[in-house]
């Protein structure tokens, strides 16, 4: 009954969980789980969940590994380690990981970076760090197909939801853009117009 599936090998609260994301074992890890996804009668979607604490070059390597094995999205990002020195809160130093807008730009960075290492070949879903438009609108700029909200649901409750699609879609007109998919991958200029050429041409043999 689910929309699609996740593995998740970026939990910072589970010791060693991160190590799945090395090329070889992420590679093992997606072709046991795609195998026995394979072998259900309705193939749900499944995505592989990322940290946002790894390199260009980590980044990369799992890009080419979801390439490889054809999954079918991505989720940017997981919570993280990292403390920033502009955090107050005398609970700054507890270890876990650490969500809302600390994470926001970090988040749209990985989401950036692999929109432009995957091509914008895999579907990302953006997470980090939203509680408002401006936000989704700069996380679908950076390559996000899709975006999710955690933090600020607890903060705001449901009703966010009706707030954000509602400024979204001032935002988008004022901007110049008439839908979502419109958005998707501004930030990369060659590769937008490519994908839009792209979409424009499958239209016209429908």
């Amino acid at each position: 009954y689910a929309d699609y599936l996740v593995i998740n090998v970026s939990s910072p609260n589970t010791p060693g969980l991160r190590d799945l994301q090395a090329p070889c074992s992420l590679k093992k890890l997606l072709e046991a789980c795609l195998q026995e996804r394979n072998k259900l009668q309705q193939k749900t979607p499944l995505l592989v969940k990322i940290a946002p604490d790894l390199s260009n070059d980590e980044l990369r390597d799992i890009a080419d590994t979801l390439l490889e094995c054809k999954v079918d999205g991505l989720i940017v990002s997981n919570t993280t380690n990292q403390r920033p020195s502009s955090l107050v809160s005398p609970n700054s130093k507890e270890v876990g990981g650490l969500s809302g807008r600390p994470l926001k730009a970090r988040s749209t960075e990985c989401i950036r970076l692999m929109h432009a290492h995957t091509s914008g070949c895999i579907p990302i879903i953006g997470v980090g760090g939203v509680s408002d438009a401006h936000d989704v609108f700069e996380k679908l700029k950076a390559g996000a197909s899709l975006v999710q909200l955690y933090s600020v649901l607890a903060y705001e409750g449901a009703g966010v939801v009706t707030r954000i699609r509602h400024d979204l879609a001032k935002l988008l007109r004022e901007e110049g853009f008439s839908k979502v998919e419109d958005v998707v991958g501004y930030d990369h200029e060659e590769l937008y117009w490519e994908k839009r050429q792209e979409r424009l041409m499958q239209k016209r043999k429908r």
